[in-house]
C-alpha cells in the first residue's frame, strides 16, 4: 500500500551546485520538495533524444519562491511566479530567473522516463 501523505524531512536529497531536491511516491505520483539557484537551464540538450528535445512529463505545482520561464515547443514562452500555481504540459522547458522554491507533482511512470534521457544526456 503506498502512502498517503510525505514530508520533506522524511525523503533522501539529492543536491548538486544548482539545485536540492527531496522527493518521494503518493500512489502513481512523486512529489518533489525542491529548491534551484537562479541560472539553472534545462534546455534541449538536456532533453536530446526526447521528441522536440523537450521534456515530456506533465508536472503540477506550487511556485513557492522565485521565478521561471518556460519556454515551449510551440514557440511560446510563459512566466511562472512566487505564489502561483502551474502546470506545464509535455514539450516544454525551463529557465530559473530567480532563486525558487517549488513543490512539484509528477506522473511517476512519465518523470523516470525523462530522467533517464535526462541523465544520460548528463554523463560526461
Amino acid at each position: 500500500m503506498s502512502a498517503i501523505s510525505v514530508h520533506p524531512s522524511d525523503l533522501p536529497i539529492e543536491k548538486t551546485a544548482l539545485f536540492e531536491s527531496r522527493s518521494g511516491e503518493l500512489a502513481a505520483f512523486t512529489v518533489d520538495f525542491g529548491s534551484a539557484k537562479a541560472g539553472l537551464v534545462m534546455g534541449p540538450g538536456l532533453f536530446a533524444g526526447l521528441p522536440d528535445d523537450a521534456c515530456q512529463c506533465p508536472h503540477w505545482g506550487i511556485l513557492v519562491k522565485g521565478q521561471w520561464q518556460v519556454p515551449f515547443t510551440d514557440g511560446r514562452t510563459e512566466t511562472v511566479r512566487a505564489g502561483e500555481a502551474y502546470y506545464l504540459p509535455p514539450g516544454h522547458r525551463f529557465e530559473v530567473v530567480e532563486d525558487s522554491e517549488y513543490i512539484e507533482f509528477s506522473p511517476t511512470k512519465e518523470l523516470t522516463e525523462t530522467y533517464t534521457v535526462v541523465a544520460r544526456n548528463t554523463r560526461p
